[in-house]
This record gives structure tokens, C-alpha cells and sequence, in this order.
């Protein structure tokens, strides 16, 4: 998903306005963290949540990933 938002002048530098459904969607609240990346800036939460363990399950449920196969690591030892 991509949102066009403009820069609006704060002073001696520029702003962006967040539309609030991103902020709640990516938790962000007073602080956030700008990371500059090779091909742009990265923004993000400062928030370290930890999803729950029935959290988690859910999120992976959603995936719809394929673990049939997890019983075969179970056997595995290291050399």
C-alpha cells in the first residue's frame, strides 16, 4: 500500500500528517522512529510490543502456511 501525504512546514523543517488509520494500524503513538534506509526512510513504532502466544497463533493461522511437514525436525541432532 502506498499514501501520498504532503510536507507541511514546522518551523525550520517540514512535517507529515499520518491519516489516523495508519496510526492505529502500525501503533503509533507520541515517538516513532525514522530510519534512513539505501532507498528511503523506514518509519516505525519505538514500541516493541511482543505479540501474545494466541496472538502469534492467530497471525500465523492467517498465513495459511503448510507445517504438515514439522514432525521431521524432530529428529534432527547436532553434529
Amino acid at each position: 500500500m502506498s499514501t501520498e501525504v504532503k510536507l507541511i512546514p514546522i518551523g525550520n523543517s517540514k512535517g507529515i500528517r499520518i491519516p489516523k488509520a495508519l496510526l492505529l494500524k502500525y501503533h503509533l503513538q507520541e515517538q516513532i522512529v525514522i530510519e534512513e534506509k539505501e532507498n528511503g526512510l523506514f518509519i516505525h513504532s519505538n514500541d516493541e510490543q511482543k505479540l501474545s502466544w494466541e496472538e502469534t497463533y492467530k497471525e500465523i493461522e492467517k498465513e495459511e502456511e503448510d507445517w504438515s511437514d514439522w514432525h521431521a525436525f524432530e529428529d534432527i541432532h547436532e553434529i
